[in-house]
């Protein structure tokens, strides 16, 4: 698959939010738990932190197929200025086919050149797929946070994992 990465715009929304959805409404993939509405997804980039990084992927038809995002961890402090916490959503039919590493390369380049060192997320401990692809990309794991989530009146453990990224 022939992928363009390139930074978010705001009109991206109404297709962030097509890609989004789905995985909401799935309950297991992430611990999104509610729709969002174009207008939301178009104020959430517009509000993106500016040492932040949001990139889409876009297949030669121009259709967005994924995303990822790196914020800053905290901003109450300046201990945690190096850290940024990675968020990746590959829209369900794209899945498996390389958008997420074509993503992963371009945001971990662009995260070093804003001055993160290190990227940390959480991941749902039934999302087996997400955990072994984050794995391949050097992700390590931290550990569970047990009961860490509750979706659908359930509590869901998460799996907290990390990489470096000096050792590009």
């Amino acid at each position: 698959m022939s992928l363009a990465v390139r930074k978010v715009r705001s009109e991206d929304a109404a297709a962030i939010v097509d890609i989004l959805n789905p995985i909401i409404s799935d309950g297991n993939l992430s611990v999104l738990d509610t729709p969002l509405s174009v207008e939301d997804e178009q104020e959430y980039i517009e509000r993106f932190p500016a040492l932040g990084v949001f990139l889409v992927a876009e297949d030669r038809e121009g259709t967005i197929v994924g995303f990822q995002s790196v914020e800053p961890f905290a901003t109450y402090t300046h201990a945690f200025d190096h850290v940024g916490t990675i968020g990746t959503f590959v829209g369900l039919p794209y899945r498996r086919k390389g958008v997420g590493t074509v993503l992963a390369k371009a945001t971990f380049a662009s995260a070093r050149a804003v001055g993160f060192e290190k990227l940390f997320t959480y991941i749902l401990a039934t999302n087996d797929a997400s955990l072994v692809f984050h794995q391949r990309l050097g992700f390590t794991v931290v550990g569970t946070a047990r009961r860490q989530a509750r979706l659908g009146g359930r509590y869901v453990d998460e799996v907290l994992i990390e990489r470096f990224l000096d050792d590009m």
